[in-house]
């Protein structure tokens, strides 16, 4: 009796507990349902396999349709993917670890879907792997999101900007390539760290009225100054948008930066440029009128000695002052017409390096011993060029007559020349250069050099840093404009202390050097009638005084209605017509 009641107790414990597994096996089923997630038990030893209703669909099945089978697995699983998957279940039953993987199928209709599988082995006592026991969910989802990412952030390093995020503490917490060229700093180097303290030299009051813009309105833009990680100072334009969290707080700054370095360098020799052309414009008129004036001047100083052949002496050095002084003055008016680009010289095929040996000889005798000369042409065959000698000459001497002035106590004078060819980026970056081949001329001395505020305007007529009476300030506006007019440029570097760099670029010419002659001397004439049109009286008195000294007859009109009408009535008489043009100067 004792027996019957021990054993009726244990099959009631039995029962219990086949009714409380089943009850968890319910359990966790409709918690696998809910969840969509699959489960599947394999038992190693028979073969057998079981999947609930969700594994079948995971797998693009009916649930029960086929029977379920380690093959019929295996055989909705990626070609690219089964091999590995199979290793990896191989490796977790061999070292009793969990196995985890992931990996696509592929559906009856032919997409593609990510799973992933989780499980676990048990064993026997001997340690041999009898069943495996698992569970595998849909990724699909997750994985198309990351690629979305993975691909966004593709497109963020194609960018040429960089873009950044930093928090509100000003710690980098991304950083796109773009960011890595333009600021030199690896992501590795700048994750964590501070972007104030990498990105800016000092914090400028625009840099915290930005910030405080951002926070308050949600975005800012604006030009910024930054460094870079060699030091370099560049200018970008720059956009700051206010990121937030799920809960609308805000969390990070996102930062897109355009490099405009030399974009605002252009626009900076654009303006000069600009600048530069109205002064010319103004110099031209200004030379115009100084013209007018010099002109009766200088003519009555040289016809008065004709006409008083017996003045004394005393009056003849008065005349030779007064002529010496307006050919001074019609020097500084040829200056400014050259700055101008208001006159042509005779082009000629010209071999620089003769004209390079002459300033050599000027400069070596007449300069202070205290200055070393150092003349450089290092290219055996220097490239010819279309020229006015004298007007280039007078560049040089300028320069050199500068450099000079810049080593009061002495230094080196370096003169060089060389063939170049200027290329499309560099052509980019100078307004005035052209592709094509050049010989460059530098002038550099060692001397006090310049600051930045006097180097943007050297080339202004009448600037000059000299004391009162030590210069006109015509010298680099007249390189300037004679250079430009040959159809070349110029660039000069300068450091304070360290002394100047003057370039000069004149465009090569296929044609070889030939000597210039000289102009053919005023003949005087035959009694042959020139019509002289001027609206300046006194110029008209004073060339038509020194035509009729040469022999020649002269009739004079003020303007173009007597000037037609003289030429109607002695059109079979006049031989010439001189007549004042005006001459634009504009470029």
């Amino acid at each position: 009796r004792d027996s019957a009641r021990a054993t009726s107790t244990m099959l009631s414990e039995i029962d219990k507990v086949y009714r409380e597994l089943k009850e968890n096996e319910n359990r966790l089923a409709l918690v696998l349902e809910a969840t969509n997630d699959g489960f599947w038990d394999w038992n190693i030893t028979t073969g057998e396999v079981m999947w609930n209703e969700n594994h079948y669909r995971l797998l693009g099945l009916i649930p029960n349709s086929v029977k379920a089978s380690y093959q019929t697995w295996c055989d909705r699983v990626h070609p690219e993917d089964i091999e590995r998957v199979k290793q990896a279940i191989k490796h977790a039953l061999a070292t009793q670890t969990e196995y985890e993987t992931e990996y696509r199928v592929i559906h009856p209709d032919g997409s593609h879907h990510w799973l992933m599988a989780r499980g676990r082995g048990l064993y026997d006592r001997s340690g041999q792997a009898v069943r495996m026991v698992g569970m595998v969910f849909d990724t699909s989802d997750r994985k198309q999101a990351q690629e979305k990412i993975q691909e966004q952030a593709a497109l963020l390093d194609v960018s040429t900007d960089a873009i950044f995020v930093r928090d509100l503490e000003c710690r980098i917490l991304y950083w796109n390539c773009g960011a890595e060229r333009l600021y030199g700093w690896q992501a590795t180097e700048v994750l964590g760290r501070n972007c104030q303290e990498l990105l800016y030299k000092q914090i400028s009051p625009q840099v915290e009225q930005a910030l405080k813009i951002v926070i308050e309105q949600g975005k800012w833009q604006g030009e910024l100054q930054k460094i870079t990680k060699s030091g370099r100072e560049i200018i970008v334009q720059s956009r700051w948008t206010l990121m937030r969290d799920g809960v609308g707080q805000p969390k990070s700054i996102l930062t897109v930066d355009t490099d405009i370095t030399e974009k605002k360098q252009l626009e900076q020799q654009f303006y000069r440029l600009q600048r530069l052309e109205s002064l010319g414009t103004l110099a031209s008129g200004i030379a115009h009128d100084l013209n007018n004036i010099l002109t009766p001047i200088l003519a009555v100083a040289q016809l008065l000695p004709l006409k008083l052949p017996h003045l004394d002496e005393q009056n003849r050095q008065l005349l030779e002052i007064l002529e010496d002084n307006s050919k001074h003055g019609a020097d500084l008016v040829k200056q400014i017409m050259s700055f101008a680009r208001g006159t042509e010289g005779k082009r000629v095929p010209l071999q620089l390096r003769h004209l390079l040996k002459e300033i050599e000889q000027i400069v070596k005798n007449t300069f202070p011993k205290s200055i070393e000369i150092c003349i450089d042409i290092p290219t055996p065959n220097l490239w010819t060029v279309s020229a006015d000698p004298t007007q280039i000459h007078q560049v040089l001497m300028n320069l050199c007559v500068n450099a000079r002035d810049a080593m009061p106590d002495g230094g080196t004078l370096s003169i060089s020349a060389e063939n170049i060819f200027v290329d499309e980026n560099y052509a980019r970056m100078n307004l005035e250069a052209k592709v094509g081949d050049y010989v460059a001329i530098t002038v550099s001395d060692t001397g006090c050099g310049m600051p930045q505020e006097v180097l943007e305007r050297i080339f202004e007529p009448f600037f000059t840093t000299k004391e009162p009476g030590k210069g006109t300030g015509l010298g680099l506006s007249t390189v300037i404009g004679i250079i430009k007019n040959h159809g070349g440029f110029v660039n000069v570097c300068s450091q304070v202390g360290k002394g100047s760099q003057f370039k000069l670029y004149l465009s090569a010419s296929d044609t070889g050097a030939a000597p210039s002659t000289d102009d053919a001397e005023t003949s005087r004439g035959n009694g042959e009638l020139i019509l002289l049109v001027d609206d300046e009286v006194s110029i008209l008195d004073v060339t038509k005084t020194s035509l009729l000294n040469y022999n020649y007859r002269v009739l004079t009109a003020n303007d173009s209605i007597e000037a037609f009408s003289l030429y109607a009535q002695h059109k079979n008489e006049i031989s010439v017509v001189l007549i004042d043009i005006p001459v634009s100067y504009t470029h």
